[in-house]
């Protein structure tokens, strides 16, 4: 008799684990109490990167003159774009729901509690199990500043489903979701205001890279205020008012909507009931290599859990490792090795450790650095400042990690992904014949400076 496996969330953790699981012969039951695809498809990931690529196209008619292209009365409708938003989720969580489907995984619409181990109810009925698997996610957190009830103060679950323009937009919070939209708002020419707490925009990521999407943005007539206290929204006549201290003295901006983009938590409110201790540490899971909690048989995957790198694609290999150790399998996912992307314009990704990283870790380490314009594929796009950079073991030449800040830069970083996954050194990336004109030569040329050996660029 097959194995039952109860899952709780049908984002891109649970589902892929409800997918895996009914592949390796387990009789998988899922459960979602709204939308199939949960945050990720349905209000993050993909629906903002839509609105980013429609943005994007309008800022390249803006200056299509450069490259012998005229285009006249050019504008943007916001409806528009947003409905392309909507078609373009609708056919990725149909996809979602027939794949679920075509793998003999029931699907059941409800909120799931767990009353104990193997047992899980939703509404009045009450399913039993072998394991159960939790992948609920998180949602926006909110901090406590007085105003954020007030209408127009949104998270960007808000700011995405109410599908409006906001010309004056004042975005709390400086982190990837923050300056995601921040890219795309002063695309369309909306005045933004982006207040961040900390001494630079994107915090957790190479101070490089953070500096120099700075100037970019700032080039763009984005406000970037570093080392802010927000203190309170106030309603006005106008709008919305942000109160807000930086450099000891205190500022307000004006604005049509807030965006309020500080931070996630779990979505373990109501999740389990009397009498089931699952060891939450400030909402989250607490799990261990297994992705087992300390209730035998209950595991958890995803942003649900403690110290997780809240990201769709590590909810997802964990979801594939979990399901494999649960069918009595070996994890087959390396999570050494986990990018992370920022969808701005040029787009950014790192993967492994940054220099500072290394040295604090006492490594010694060898950066190395290829500046994008001198490849021909970006000179060719028109492509704003970028660059690649290596971050290697100085005595051994493996690829510890590495920061770009380029054109495809989402696309290029899979390759530094394996380097830093499978040990790969300098000298190994570099004997890759990578095609010419393309993006990719950058890394070509990164690494090769790290020997000593750039073709393109002086070596130092």
């Amino acid at each position: 008799m097959k194995s039952v496996l109860i899952v709780i969330g049908g984002g891109p953790g649970g589902y892929v684990a409800a997918i895996r699981a009914a592949q390796l012969g387990l009789r998988t039951v899922l459960v979602e109490r709204a939308a199939l695809g949960g945050t990720c498809l349905n209000r993050g990931c993909i629906p903002t990167k839509t609105l980013l690529h429609s943005a994007s196209l309008y800022r390249q008619v803006l200056h299509s003159a450069a490259f012998g292209v005229t285009a006249s009365d050019a504008g943007f409708d916001y409806a528009v774009m947003d409905e392309r938003r909507r078609q373009v989720v609708e056919q990725l969580c149909r996809g979602v729901e027939g794949l679920l489907k075509g793998n003999g995984v029931e699907v059941i619409h409800g909120s799931a509690v767990i009353e104990g181990p193997g047992r899980v109810r939703v509404g009045e009925a009450i399913y039993e199990s072998e394991h159960i698997l939790v992948a609920v996610g998180a949602r926006p957190a909110l901090p406590p500043i007085p105003g954020l009830d007030l209408p127009g103060v949104v998270t960007s679950d808000g700011l995405l489903g109410e599908g409006m323009y906001h010309p004056r937009l004042t975005i709390i919070g400086g982190g990837v979701i923050g300056m995601e939209f921040a890219s795309l708002y002063s695309a369309l020419g909306a005045q933004v205001t982006v207040l961040e707490a900390m001494d630079r925009v994107l915090p957790t990521m190479d101070k490089e890279i953070a500096q120099n999407l700075s100037m970019l943005m700032k080039r763009r007539g984005v406000k970037l205020c570093t080392g802010a206290r927000v203190e309170q929204v106030m309603r006005t006549g106008e709008g919305l008012r942000c109160a807000y201290t930086s450099k000891e003295k205190a500022e307000t901006v004006a604005a049509d909507a807030v965006l309020v983009s500080t931070g996630r938590t779990p979505n373990t409110e109501g999740l389990c009931g009397p009498g089931v201790d699952l060891g939450l540490d400030r909402g989250a899971i607490p799990v261990n290599e297994r992705f087992e909690t300390c209730v035998k048989g209950i595991y958890a995957i995803g942003d649900v859990v403690a110290g997780s790198i809240q990201l769709a694609h590590v909810a997802s290999a964990q979801a594939i490792n979990a399901v494999s150790m649960i069918a009595g399998k070996e994890p087959p996912m390396k999570l050494n090795a986990i990018p992370a992307c920022v969808y701005t314009e040029p787009e950014i990704a790192s993967v492994g450790l940054t220099e500072a990283q290394a040295k604090e870790a006492g490594i010694p380490t060898k950066g190395s650095k290829y500046l994008m314009n001198g490849n021909g594929r970006s000179i060719i796009a028109g492509a704003e400042r970028g660059f690649i950079k290596v971050v290697s073991h100085a005595e051994t030449g493996t690829v510890l990690g590495a920061q770009l800040m380029c054109e495809r830069a989402t696309d290029l970083v899979g390759e530094f992904t394996l380097a830093v996954a499978e040990g790969k050194t300098l000298e190994e990336l570099a004997a890759l014949v990578r095609p010419h004109p393309t993006f990719a030569e950058g890394i070509s040329e990164a690494v090769e400076s790290g020997l000593g050996l750039a073709i393109h660029q002086l070596n130092r």
